[in-house]
């Protein structure tokens, strides 16, 4: 099997358990249905775990534009590989939307709530506020590529690792993933919500292409700096990258502190 294609089956994989998690707790008259935030934080775990044992041979199983860009940011990935890796993601994603899709055939109609199709296909925000949202995404996806070089440099009994980077997901959902769904992955959001723009799915609303940018370019620049951060806080390797996005980043965590600042006092001038 081809890298191409192992990352495009492990990012099936990848979506249909994920994905499909999500369908059996929103979606109406499943059997799994209102079963919480915990169930969904767990399958998303389980989800990765199987498509990191899927795929991890062959392709490093990275699944994810974010672990793909920050490798090779940290020169742990080929750059010439790249393009072809995210392809390969963004197209698995897509087809498990589609599987998740046929999945829950007869309770799309059921589903009364847009909001809550739409949720099994991509992420959304608790509160929409763009750089609070921006920011929870590079959070999530910095914990995430931190977490995976931590457990990089250790060494577990064969074969345990895929579990061991599921329970990373795990945690990175019930602690931080309540805020906007935590994508914390380009084409597990991308590759499925363009499946919701295409398919026939009964009483449908909005994909809200308005919002799509968030859980792109936040997993991109977090995961980046959580590479550049390993590369030079545990390794001592400072590089110009790792400046120029630690700037980046500081000038929007200060904006989005501004903002909510000025919310608040807009909120208490109209009291």
């Amino acid at each position: 099997m081809s890298e191409f294609l192992a990352e495009l089956i492990g990012t099936m994989i990848l979506i249909i358990f994920g994905g499909g998690v999500v369908g059996g707790v929103v979606l109406k008259k499943t059997k799994a249905e209102g079963a919480g935030w915990i169930v969904i934080a767990i399958g998303w775990g389980l989800a990765v775990t199987m498509g990191v044992y899927a795929v991890g041979s062959i392709s490093g199983a990275h699944l994810n534009p974010a672990v793909t860009i920050g490798f090779a940011s940290i020169g742990e990935f080929p750059w010439d590989k790249v393009p072809l890796y995210i392809l390969a993601q963004l197209i698995g994603g897509f087809i498990g939307g589609v599987i998740v899709f046929f999945q829950y055939l007869p309770h799309w109609k059921e589903t009364k709530d847009p909001g809550d199709q739409l949720a099994v296909f991509s992420t959304g925000p608790a509160i929409r506020s763009t750089l609070s949202n921006l920011i929870s995404e590079m959070i999530g996806t910095f914990v995430l590529i931190l977490g995976l070089l931590f457990i990089g440099a250790n060494e577990f009994t064969e074969g345990l690792n895929p579990a061991i980077v599921g329970l990373l997901i795990v945690a990175i959902g019930l602690s931080l993933g309540a805020t906007t769904g935590y994508a914390i992955n380009p084409a597990r959001d991308l590759g499925p919500r363009l499946a919701h723009a295409i398919l026939p799915i009964i009483g449908k609303g909005s994909s809200d292409w308005g919002y799509a940018w968030i859980p792109i370019i936040g997993p991109i620049l977090g995961g980046t700096y959580g590479a550049l951060f390993y590369k030079a806080i545990f390794i001592g390797k400072f590089t110009i990258a790792f400046w120029i996005v630690s700037v980046v980043i500081v000038i929007i965590f200060i904006g989005a502190l501004m903002n909510e600042l000025k919310n608040r006092n807009l909120s208490k001038n109209k009291l």
